[in-house]
């Protein structure tokens, strides 16, 4: 399944988040590292997610 991100410029780098996610953010210093740690970030959080429901 793929999730909509929302990206930001900063004079820091690149802030992300998935609205569908509450809570799911991420950053990097450049576009592709930003949206590669968001991936990662929408993984860990299905994982808790899902393993939430099992216990």
């Amino acid at each position: 399944m793929k999730y909509p991100v929302v990206v930001h410029k900063s004079e820091y780098g690149f802030d992300v988040h998935c609205p569908l996610l509450q809570g799911c953010h991420s950053q990097g210093d450049t576009m592709e590292e930003a949206l590669e740690n968001i991936k990662d970030a929408i993984r860990t959080y299905l994982e808790m997610v899902s393993e939430g429901k099992k216990g």
